[in-house]
């Protein structure tokens, strides 16, 4: 892997077993977001068909080559919080290969989250909201409930605080990521930022004394998008149904488009984590990077 010979030119020291064996002590996460899945041939909005989309993505996640260790998905899982549309996304995400790990979204119910994946031991029946960590592999994920019922918007409450800097505090050298669903930074789509979290500034000032921290990774905004914040890297993924147009006039109507579904594809590995866009789709190639033409007239050496 690229990485390793990047670590042993720089001088590091590896052990044979790491050399010999990628997989160890490496942890590559699939985080999906906003599926908004939906009764059996319902659309969203009367134009998506999210469960075929979101069916084509677990398929796509399912042919990757090393497959992930988890799956991690951010909020928004169905579009109207009914115990039939989780059901339906029972059914769906039941064709993953990976372990899954639920966060809801604003869009979520989380009674009815409970109710239908109660097989789902990791989901709290004690905290008020859905927040918990992970802590069983090389990288520690936090994952924090930012969901307000009812509401678009999201709220990191003094509950809420206390019970993130508890988790932090219990475990201040593992590198950590925070997952939510709201993320915790303006992104200029003033739609989206009408319904964007409150209680940022206390959350911020909470992260910037948890230099563990290595990455705030959220749902929401139906894109990729990425901001330093709070002395650390945060970001917004795509959905894998519809995304939120682009548009950062400030009286922009709400749209979408139909753009790429995609995905996160966190990459955990000698202290250092990179994350890929993957899209999901049918695309040309792959096509080697020379001319097949000049391949044919070079000469034989």
């Amino acid at each position: 892997m690229k990485l390793l010979g990047c670590a042993i030119a720089t001088g590091l020291a590896i052990s044979y077993d790491v050399l010999h064996n990628p997989r160890l002590n490496m942890t590559l996460i699939a985080q999906i977001s906003d599926l908004h899945v939906q009764v059996a041939d319902d659309r969203a909005y009367g134009v998506v068909d999210t469960n075929a989309l979101v069916a084509n993505a677990i398929t796509h996640i399912n042919d990757l080559n090393p497959q992930p260790d988890l799956v991690i998905a951010t909020g928004d899982l169905v579009h109207q919080g009914t115990e039939a549309e989780y059901e339906q996304l029972k059914i769906i995400l039941s064709q993953l290969n990976a372990p899954i790990y639920l966060l809801p979204g604003n869009h979520d119910c989380r009674e009815s989250l409970k109710q239908v994946f109660s097989h789902h031991t990791y989901l709290p029946h004690h905290l008020g909201h859905l927040s918990y960590t992970l802590e069983d592999y090389p990288i520690r994920m936090i994952l924090l409930d930012t969901t307000i019922p009812g509401k678009g918007s999201g709220l990191v409450d003094a509950g809420r605080l206390a019970w993130l800097e508890a988790q932090l505090n219990a475990d201040t050298t593992k590198s950590t990521i925070l997952f939510m669903h709201h993320p915790p930074f303006p992104t200029g789509i003033t739609m989206m930022d009408n319904i964007g979290l409150e209680g940022r500034t206390e959350l911020e000032n909470l992260i910037r004394h948890h230099p563990q921290i290595v990455r705030v990774s959220c749902g929401h905004l139906h894109r990729s998008i990425h901001c330093q914040w709070a002395g650390t890297t945060a970001s917004t993924q795509s959905s894998l149904v519809h995304q939120v147009v682009l548009d950062l006039q400030p009286d922009a109507a709400g749209t979408f488009v139909m753009e790429p579904a995609a995905y996160q594809l966190h990459l955990w590995h000698q202290d250092i984590l990179v994350s890929h866009t993957v899209y999901v789709g049918e695309f040309t190639g792959p096509f080697p990077f020379s001319d097949p033409k000049k391949r044919r007239n070079a000469p034989v050496i």
